[in-house]
């Protein structure tokens, strides 16, 4: 079997939250490069007797993938976990081209996230027919920047369910915006570090939202989630409709 670096996605926080290919991965491998500041260490405690931990918090892209490339070819077993899903907002691509540049095979292991986490402590459903049959996951431009047709007005226009990822430092300018196109009272779920042992979610309206935001002393892993779909229960959906035939009731 081909030797591979594996990219883990573990989800928000909580370990029970963990696939079980991701368990099996960080039980056996040797070493584990994970990001200290966004993943919980009980997550770390899977690994083996042994294994080396290396936290990424304060380092660069280039000395991360170095150490990578130093420990696989020594022979070891590497890991890279990555808080949530590895393709959302995980300068994944960046990671994976260097690996590939020196001749090291990668492999990707998706997690749960936050949003979803977040959506189901709020037992709250993002697509309601006749309501929101789009999930729109985004953020705030900030110093990263976002691709102008891409701002948080076009996207907005759609009144479809809005996760907002990265914003809590943007909250003031992201809420003006939304409520050009969301009416106030629209429900919004925030989640702060959501799935950890101090972590919460609320429901709370748009009208609210900056508000809240600096009550709390939002900063960071906070995510919003803006949604019509959010407590509305007058609509239901036609597949468990007596009246709706498909491939699996025909009668």
């Amino acid at each position: 079997m081909d030797r591979k670096i594996s990219f883990i996605g573990v989800g928000p926080g909580d370990p029970d939250l963990l696939t079980i290919k991701a368990l099996k991965k960080i039980e056996s491998a040797d070493v584990i490069i994970w990001t200290d500041s966004l993943i919980p260490e009980k997550i770390i405690n899977y690994s083996q007797e042994g294994a080396e931990r290396i936290k990424t918090g304060s380092l660069t892209l280039e000395k991360i993938t170095s150490i990578m490339i130093e420990k696989f070819n020594s022979g070891k077993t590497v890991i890279r976990l990555q808080d949530g899903d590895p393709c959302l907002f995980g300068a994944l691509r960046e990671q994976i081209e260097i690996l590939k540049q020196n001749k090291i095979g990668t492999e990707v292991i998706p997690g749960v996230s936050a949003f979803q986490i977040a959506a189901a402590y709020q037992e709250a459903e993002l697509t309601i027919p006749d309501i929101t049959q789009t999930i729109i996951l985004t953020r705030a431009g900030g110093r990263t920047g976002m691709p102008e047709k891409e701002s948080l007005k076009d996207l907005a226009k759609h009144n479809s369910s809005l996760c907002l990822y990265l914003s809590a430092r943007h909250i003031k300018s992201s809420q003006e915006t939304l409520l050009e196109f969301y009416p106030p009272e629209t429900k919004v779920i925030v989640g702060y570090r959501v799935s950890w042992d101090d972590g919460w979610t609320s429901l709370i309206e748009l009208k609210d939202m900056e508000k809240f935001t600096l009550e709390k002393k939002l900063i960071r892993t906070t995510i919003y989630i803006i949604s019509p779909a959010i407590s509305n229960s007058s609509h239901r959906s036609n597949l468990y409709n007596p009246l709706y035939k498909h491939l699996f009731r025909t009668k």
